[in-house]
């Protein structure tokens, strides 16, 4: 019996390991973990009374709280009230938020709004209309398969064009040694990008960095993407967001259009309404005129058939219905603004809590920087300090999300940045 018993202890380890082989998965190895989602489990873990998490780009109060907008609460009892359908949107999207995505990013008095040489659809957020357009290039655009993303871009950007079929290029764009734009940099490596490529361009708030071209700077790029005749497809995750100003926020998009540019354009609803659930964006491409606008449109929902038929329903009313009813249309861009003034007054109290601590260092950049995201300056070696010694959580790149910064905790912060710069 004790033999038995044996023989079939030894088996066991040789069925397990025969079923392996025999697995259609057995060649699967596992993933790296995502950076960010690791900082917030290890945030969870820690027991510490005033641990941060700057790791995660959803904006919250100034009690650290996630914040539901009032125009969204109020869109969505008129929804409510109407005891509106859950039929099926048409695959292009819901079309009072179409075109009011289209007017909020163009401008009401665009030409090529008014002259309707545009297509907008509706995507998953702005990582699902990111993708409809890698795939609506990598089918159609037969000039290059070259993507020239800047150095560095959101960590996203490079699967979502990577895995379109396209070839992920670079050029140079932020300065870490001096914390901000590279500008020399940028247009001397966009001046020998080859024609005919396609470059992405943040509209505003840059993620990472923060780090947005001046207005005199645009227009240098856009004279230079123009002699390049290169496809500028911008990404403009933070229209409202990142100055509180929806026109300052779009000014370069309408530039580039201005200049005879006919760009592609990516929206999200997430940070700019609140909706980050919801997966409410857009994806538009300006043409040359209405007709071949009706053509692109046709392809673009022939794409879109077949990765998720169309798009998700409430979301869309509830942007929709903000953007297109005048007083909630009001009290939103008051709210927006509020957001982009709490993430600013959070900078400027971080630089003034830092001098206060006796700081010899130059912080400016950190006021310079725009949007949810700032770019700290600060080494590995200083944001594992901040994570041991003091529970503040980041990514390794010293990226710091200024929506977990409060009034309540910043003086912390900017304490444990010292002790770690000091």
């Amino acid at each position: 019996m004790a033999l038995l018993q044996s023989c079939r202890f030894l088996a066991a380890p040789r069925r397990a390991a025969a079923a392996r082989a025999s697995s259609w998965w057995s060649h699967v190895e596992m993933g790296p973990p995502d950076p960010i989602l690791g900082v917030t489990e290890a945030f969870k873990r820690d027991t510490n009374s005033k641990k941060m998490n700057l790791g995660v780009g959803a904006y919250r109060d100034d009690n650290g709280k996630p914040y539901v907008l009032s125009c969204v609460r109020k869109a969505e009892a008129m929804i409510a009230s109407k005891k509106m359908d859950k039929e099926y949107l048409p695959i292009g999207g819901l079309a009072d938020f179409t075109r009011a995505s289209a007017e909020l990013a163009l401008g009401e008095n665009s030409e090529a709004f008014k002259s309707g040489r545009y297509v907008t659809v509706q995507g998953i957020s702005g990582t699902g209309s990111l993708r409809i357009g890698a795939n609506f290039l990598q089918r159609f655009f037969k000039s290059s398969r070259d993507v020239y993303l800047p150095k560095p871009s959101w960590g996203n950007h490079t699967p979502i064009f990577r895995d379109a079929g396209l070839q992920l290029q670079a050029y140079r764009y932020y300065d870490p040694k001096t914390c901000s734009l590279d500008f020399a940099g940028a247009m001397d490596d966009i001046s020998k990008i080859p024609e005919k490529s396609i470059i992405l361009l943040h509209a505003c708030a840059h993620n990472p960095t923060g780090v947005d071209p001046r207005q005199e700077q645009w227009k240098e790029m856009a004279a230079t993407v123009k002699k390049r005749n290169l496809l500028v497809y911008f990404d403009m995750a933070y229209q409202g967001f990142a100055s509180g100003d929806i026109n300052r926020d779009a000014w370069a998009v309408r530039h580039f259009i201005e200049q005879g540019i006919n760009i592609v354009l990516s929206q999200s609803y997430a940070k700019n309404m609140g909706l980050y659930g919801e997966r409410a964006g857009a994806f538009t491409v300006i043409c040359s005129d209405a007709e071949e606008a009706k053509r692109v449109e046709s392809q673009l929902k022939i794409l879109i058939r077949p990765m998720y038929s169309n798009p998700p329903l409430n979301g869309a009313r509830i942007a929709s219905i903000i953007l297109n009813t005048p007083e909630l249309r009001k009290e939103w861009l008051v709210e927006v603004k509020g957001m982009a003034d709490r993430i600013i007054g959070m900078r400027t109290q971080l630089v003034s809590n830092l001098k206060k601590e006796g700081s010899s260092h130059n912080w400016q950049h950190i006021t310079d920087q725009i949007g949810m995201f700032c770019f700290t300056g600060l080494k590995p070696e200083q944001v594992e300090r901040l994570i041991k010694e003091f529970s503040i959580y980041m990514t390794k790149d010293g990226r710091i999300s200024m929506a977990g910064v409060t009034s309540g905790n910043v003086g912390y912060l900017a304490h444990a940045i010292h002790q770690v710069t000091k």
